[in-house]
C-alpha cells in the first residue's frame, strides 16, 4: 500500500513495504527526482537500512555466543510497516519487533519513520525505541537514489556533489562480499567542497566515508537549474553509490558501515554500532529539497 503526501509545490509517495520513498515530483514541471527502480539496473529506490548497514562477515551476526543470519542492510527494507498516522502532508510508519525479526536479530524495538512534506522539502525523521529489557545494538542508514541526470540536459558526468564544508575524505573499498577491505583506502577530497562525478569512480563499488564534516550535500549541474539538496542529522558516515553506468546516484547518510574483512567479534563490538539502553530513543533525520 502506498501513501501519498501533497503540497502546493510537490508530491511524495511512500510504500508501506520498507517505508520506502518511491516517488518525489515537482508539481510545476512534473520532474521525477527519485530513481524508478528499473530492474535492468537496481530495483531499490530509497531503502531503509536497519539494523545493520552493508554486509556482515559470513552474512551473520553474533550475540551472546549465538549466531544469527542477517542479509545485507538488514530486514527493514523487506518488512511491511504499519501506517500509524497519516494526513495530506505527514505520515508515520512503524516497524515493531516480531517473531520474524527476532529470528535474525534478538532484540525488541520500535522503528518509527515520519515523513513530512512542506512545499518542495521532504523531511524524514527516524526514531528507534528500545522496548527490550536490555541494551540493544544497531546501525541505521538511508539509501535514497536520485535520477542523474535530472532532465534531458547533459549526462551523468556533467554533475557534481557540492559539500557544505571543506572535506578531506579517504574512501574505503569493499570486497566482493561487501566487506570493507582492511588497510585499503584512497584520498578523494583534500580540503575541497566539490566532487565531480564519473561512472568510472564506482567501478570498485560504493565510496564509503567515515566522519563527514558536512551536514548538507547538493547534487547539481551547470547545465540545468534542477538540483537535489540532502541535509542530515545524526548520521556521521556516508556512502555514495550507483550500479555501473546507471542513470542514478545514491547519497546515503549512515550511522555505521559494513564489517571489515577481519572482524570476528560480536554485534556490540562492531564499529559504528549504536548502544541504546532500555526505554531510551535514538533519533536522526534526513531532509530532501528538490529545486
Amino acid at each position: 500500500m502506498n501513501t501519498i503526501l501533497r503540497s502546493g509545490s510537490a508530491r511524495a509517495e511512500i510504500s508501506s513495504l520498507g517505508a520506502e520513498l518511491v516517488s518525489f515530483t515537482k508539481n510545476d514541471t512534473g520532474t521525477e527526482y527519485i530513481w524508478s527502480g528499473d530492474a535492468a539496473y537496481w530495483t531499490g529506490r530509497s531503502p531503509v537500512l536497519f539494523p545493520i548497514i552493508g554486509a556482515v562477515r559470513n552474512g551473520e551476526i553474533k550475540v551472546d555466543g549465538q549466531t544469527y543470519k542477517l542479509a545485507n542492510h538488514g530486514f527493514a527494507r523487506r518488512s511491511e510497516f504499519t501506517v500509524a498516522e497519516a494526513d495530506e502532508s505527514r505520515a508515520v510508519f512503524l516497524l515493531t519487533s516480531s517473531g520474524h525479526t527476532l529470528s535474525s536479530y534478538p532484540f525488541q524495538f520500535n522503528l518509527y519513520i515520519t515523513y513530512t512534506l512542506n512545499e518542495s522539502t521532504l523531511k524524514l525523521e527516524y526514531r528507534v525505541e528500545n522496548t527490550d529489557g536490555q541494551n540493544i545494538f544497531f546501525q541505521l542508514g538511508t539509501h535514497p537514489a536520485f535520477n542523474c541526470p535530472l532532465d534531458e540536459n547533459g549526462s551523468f558526468s556533467d554533475y557534481v556533489l557540492e559539500f557544505s564544508e571543506n572535506e578531506t575524505l579517504d574512501r574505503e573499498f569493499l570486497n566482493s562480499a561487501g566487506l570493507r577491505i582492511s588497510g585499503r583506502s584512497e584520498a578523494v577530497l583534500s580540503g575541497e567542497r566539490i566532487l565531480p562525478l564519473t561512472h568510472e569512480m564506482f567501478k570498485d563499488d560504493a565510496l564509503v566515508f567515515q566522519n563527514v564534516a558536512s551536514r548538507t550535500i547538493t547534487l547539481k549541474s551547470k547545465l540545468t537549474e534542477k538540483s537535489v539538496t540532502v541535509s542530515f542529522e545524526g548520521f556521521p558516515d556516508l556512502g555514495i553509490w550507483q550500479k555501473p553506468n546507471a542513470p542514478f546516484l545514491c547519497i546515503e547518510p549512515w550511522q555505521g558501515f559494513a564489517d571489515s574483512d577481519r572482524f570476528q567479534g560480536e554485534l556490540p563490538e562492531k564499529e559504528g554500532i549504536v548502544s541504546l539502553a532500555p526505554g531510551d530513543n535514538f533519533t536522526s533525520s534526513l531532509t530532501i529539497k528538490i529545486n
